[in-house]
């Protein structure tokens, strides 16, 4: 039998928890470098299995020749490769991107659309790149999980879920209304530099005396003076 997923935290602590997030960064961004709709969905898409900083690296110079679809198709799909040829799985996300490029180029005007469902038809498009393009161009509270934010809402029980689907509902049933839009961000990256996976860094963490985790490490001890 399934081990029982413990209850989330009262509605008071969660409020205390995103009240401390957003003193902290009132305006959380997401670490994707991009200068449209266009290129936020590239970016996102190029991400998967990639990590932000090597998928920007790449496309610094890819945004600033093809940032519409129309561009995009222009240079071509080997021309795309030899921009992204450093990411990971980069043949199969420059099948996509070429191929969603062409989706919104001839069903769509050359616009990305604004729901979901019109996004997740694109290829190499899924709910959790669709949310985030919801997120952070249209200003939708949609929750984009990710292996932090599932660590993250796991381990606080902030949102706990036994897979992806689950924590992105416990987020948007648990966490206070006035937190909902930067939610994902706040937790993706407590997850990156705080909460991290193997050893997270408690003792750093400003949520720490709400967080029931029983593998929290340690204070380091103090060293005792030399006599």
């Amino acid at each position: 039998m399934a081990a029982k997923l413990p209850p989330p935290l009262p509605f008071a602590e969660q409020a205390e928890i995103f009240r401390r997030f957003h003193a902290a960064e009132p305006e959380p961004r997401g670490e994707l470098e991009h200068v449209n709709a266009f290129t936020l969905v590239v970016a996102v898409a190029l991400s998967a299995q990639s990590t932000d900083a090597g998928v920007n690296r790449a496309t610094r110079a890819l945004f600033a020749v093809a940032d519409t679809p129309e561009k995009m198709l222009a240079l071509g799909e080997e021309g795309l490769i030899e921009h992204i040829k450093t990411i990971g799985l980069f043949r199969n996300k420059a099948r996509n991107v070429i191929a969603l490029s062409r989706i919104l180029a001839e069903e769509h005007g050359g616009e990305v659309p604004s729901s979901r469902a019109a996004l997740q038809r694109l290829p190499g498009v899924g709910r959790k790149t669709a949310n985030v393009v919801l997120n952070m161009w249209w200003g939708h509270p949609a929750q984009a999980v990710d292996t932090h934010i599932f660590r993250v809402g796991n381990r606080t029980r902030i949102a706990p879920g036994k897979d992806v689907d689950a924590v992105e509902r416990a987020i948007e049933d648990n966490v206070p209304a006035p937190y909902q839009r930067h939610a994902h961000h706040w937790l993706i990256l407590h997850g990156r530099y705080t909460c991290v996976a193997r050893k997270p860094k408690c003792p750093a963490c400003l949520i720490r005396d709400l967080c029931p985790f029983e593998g929290k490490t340690p204070e380091p001890q103090a060293k005792a003076p030399r006599i």
